[in-house]
């Protein structure tokens, strides 16, 4: 079960079609793919795994994304199998999907991005994908949407739910959610999806997440709102240390609404709502982690730089140790200090480091602090939020990173996981 899971209703975005089916990818026969098509003059931005074995729909993307210059039209997804580690003939069935799709849209290829997570390894079965895409652009061409103009027309929020569910392999709940803010005094909506639960560390992105705004937003612009987000949202989360070979993060806006851009007065607004959203569905990743019982949240302050305080906050977050001692609701703060000094940053003054557990002051001045009590460490961390705040005492830099404990379950899933 996710650990306190509870995002905000998701709202439906004009301007974006979805049609979520079972191609048969899956064997339980549940959603595996999703054909999405965006409204004329939507642009999109994305980022993506840096990974060296990046997977072949990884490839595709970009290279449509680049070549379209972010005039996106469609994005296809499937689940359940993930098209990695498969070389050059892994990248031309991405390819001739594309080409597939866009035949059956009536759109360049190039205006079509792939998307895949699942086994790596495997070539996806291209009769199978053949038949979801016709069965997925079939339900796109009776769905009364106008993708041609900028009508307020919009999937049902029932259609967002289940298109969600189409992108999930170990995920136990679907990632969904909404905000909003005022732009120029009309309403601007972000909504966003996302899948992942295990292989996540990302660099870049997560597994697979998807943004929509409709609002108007120039091109470069939006890359400058997506790379903020994702900096502070999905590049602060990690599971189990590992990055995913599929990981891409994608914002679309379909023009339908307001139009904002970067010299605008609430630019920062609009940036800051995008960001939001993200977190929302980084820290919804986390809290349904694979096998997870606590949601952890490392917060490093006092550092020199920004990347001293990540350091240290991913060494805590990634440390086995650390993990399977949380999991047990066991207050080992020397577990801690250790995986601040193997952080690997220098000047680091043992002297002048705090270690609190919450609120409780758990570690000062080179010793366990005063007062300090084994009762109150471990009341702390027999929640099932928890918080590891560490004071570094060396500059007014600080980070976060948010991050699962490390359960008999996790092990399970993943021996089990090609079972």
């Amino acid at each position: 079960m996710p650990v306190n899971l509870d995002l905000a209703p998701a709202i439906a975005i004009a301007g974006v079609d979805l049609a979520p089916v079972a191609a048969g990818l899956k064997s339980d026969g549940s959603l595996d793919m999703l054909l999405l098509r965006l409204t004329s003059g939507s642009r999109t931005a994305g980022v993506f795994t840096k990974n060296t074995f990046c997977a072949a729909p990884v490839h595709v993307a970009k290279s449509h994304l680049q070549a379209s210059h972010g005039a996106v039209r469609a994005m296809l997804i499937n689940s359940g199998n993930a098209n990695a580690g498969t070389g050059e003939p892994g990248i031309a069935m991405a390819t001739q999907h594309c080409q597939f799709v866009a035949e059956q849209l009536a759109l360049k290829p190039n205006e079509v991005l792939p998307y895949s997570t699942g086994v790596i390894g495997q070539l996806l079965p291209d009769d199978v994908m053949r038949s979801g895409i016709t069965k997925a652009a079939g339900l796109l061409a009776n769905s009364g949407a106008n993708s041609d103009t900028h009508e307020n027309t919009a999937s049902s929020v029932e259609t967002w739910a289940a298109a969600s569910r189409s992108i999930m392999t170990t995920d136990t709940e679907p990632k969904l959610t909404s905000r909003q803010c005022t732009i120029a005094g009309k309403l601007v909506t972000v909504t966003g999806m996302a899948k992942g639960a295990g292989m996540i560390q990302p660099n870049m992105a997560t597994m697979l997440a998807y943004l929509f705004t409709d609002a108007a937003v120039p091109q470069e612009d939006l890359q400058q709102a997506l790379t903020r987000a994702v900096d502070l949202s999905f590049n602060a989360i990690t599971v189990d240390s590992d990055t995913s070979t599929n990981d891409a993060c994608m914002l679309s806006a379909t023009a339908v609404g307001q139009s904002v851009n970067s010299t605008d007065a609430d630019w920062t607004a609009f940036v800051a709502t995008v960001s939001a959203v993200a977190l929302d569905l980084a820290q919804a990743i986390i809290r349904d982690a694979e096998g997870a019982t606590k949601f952890i949240t490392v917060n490093v302050a006092g550092g020199k730089h920004s990347d001293d305080c990540k350091k240290v906050a991913y060494a805590i977050a990634n440390s086995p140790l650390v993990k399977t001692a949380l999991f047990a609701s066991d207050a080992n703060v020397g577990r801690l200090l250790m995986a601040i000094g193997k952080a690997d940053v220098a000047g680091l003054d043992p002297s002048r480091i705090r270690v609190l557990l919450g609120d409780v002051c758990a570690f000062e001045a080179g010793g366990i602090a005063q007062g300090y009590t084994e009762a109150a460490g471990s009341a702390e961390v027999s929640k099932s939020d928890i918080t590891i705040n560490v004071e570094l005492g060396a500059g007014t830099a600080s980070a976060s990173v948010y991050t699962s404990d490390l359960s008999h379950d996790y092990v399970s899933i993943n021996a089990d996981y090609r079972s």
